[in-house]
């Protein structure tokens, strides 16, 4: 039987779409998910276990029984403004969840570890685009906490024949073009997200934070990836890896940004809609603009893009909330 590719917080947005292209690749995949932010639906592969990754005796035996040589780590919170305001959760379970993890996997001998962590540890960068070399200093807990994992991850692989990969994400939006599966979380920040609820009636309205940045036209500017081409990036990865590739630290992002306005523009355009926008002040930590240096990425897993575009990313990511919409409106009211 084929080595066990683990995969925690594979019920969630990114690590669903991850099992879904392991799967379909053919590979044995177990999912560790606490479903607090996830989803058992969206596992549409392999075993889901329910547990959390600070569950010494339980990573140990999902180690053991499946024989895993490879661990994709996702399960994480990740809501910046919460972390903020409640910095030993995110320090908690982001950093010493992981530090457990990475204990057992040490123990077992796992040979690989692909890493989620994010465009946050850069901070508010000085320079465009950012590199890999851009400096990282993170300004909230969130970044900070993946920044520590990414320190545990290097001095490890240092330490052992554990060899990683760290993808720095930038802005994820997007989902399966199928309309298999999503973006479910409640209560989401993130901009297509949140646009696209609107452009539904799921919300009233939606703000602009911040109309007097020195870009263009006065709002920040993001680096949108597409999901699908996101998760594409970690099976590459992971071939990195199994043919002997050295150890490495990735930016994942098109190296193009694109204003708020413009993403709504997107929104109206695709979804034939008028949104109902707000403008409001600038929120604290917010950089004018985050834009990847993709180059890496490209270069060193031989990664193309499928979805370099922006209306194909709000297209997709309309459709899964219309499809939710009807979900949630043929369940009707409590009896």
């Amino acid at each position: 039987m084929s080595k066990g590719i683990l995969v925690t917080g594979g019920a969630g947005y990114i690590g669903s779409h991850v099992v879904r292209q392991l799967g379909e690749a053919g590979r044995r995949v177990v999912v560790l998910d606490n479903l607090s932010t996830g989803f058992a639906e969206a596992v549409l592969h392999g075993d889901l276990v329910v547990g959390d990754t600070g569950d010494h005796e339980l990573i140990n035996r999902i180690l053991k029984e499946y024989e895993v040589d490879t661990v994709l780590h996702f399960a994480a919170h990740t809501v910046v403004p919460e972390s903020v305001a409640n910095p030993l959760k995110y320090y908690g379970n982001n950093t010493c969840n992981s530090r457990n993890l990475l204990a057992c996997c040490a123990k077992a001998g796992v040979r690989h570890f692909i890493f989620s962590s994010t465009a946050a540890v850069y901070g508010i960068p000085e320079v465009q685009p950012v590199t890999e070399e851009t400096p990282t200093q993170p300004i909230n807990a969130y970044g900070s906490s993946k920044l520590m994992t990414e320190w545990m991850l290097r001095d490890l692989s240092a330490a052992s024949d554990l060899r990683h990969g760290i993808l720095r994400y930038f802005n994820v939006a997007g989902c399966d073009p199928e309309c298999r599966i999503g973006q479910s979380t409640p209560g989401a920040t993130l901009l297509i997200k949140v646009a696209c609820e609107a452009a539904v009636g799921k919300r009233d309205s939606l703000s602009i934070f911040g109309t007097d940045y020195p870009t263009p036209d006065g709002t920040g500017i993001r680096d949108y990836i597409h999901v699908e081409d996101l998760a594409s990036a970690h099976l590459r990865a992971l071939e990195h890896l199994e043919n002997g590739g050295d150890s490495l630290t990735l930016n994942c992002g098109y190296g193009r940004g694109f204003s708020v306005r413009e993403v709504l523009d997107s929104v109206e355009r695709v979804g034939k809609i008028k949104l109902n926008i707000r403008e409001e002040a600038r929120r604290a930590g917010d950089p004018p603009a985050l834009i990847a240096n993709g180059e890496q990425v490209r270069n060193q897993l031989n990664w193309s893009p499928r979805y370099d575009d922006l209306d194909t990313i709000v297209r997709t990511s309309l459709a899964w909330e219309q499809k939710l919409a009807k979900r949630n409106s043929s369940v009707g009211p409590p009896q």
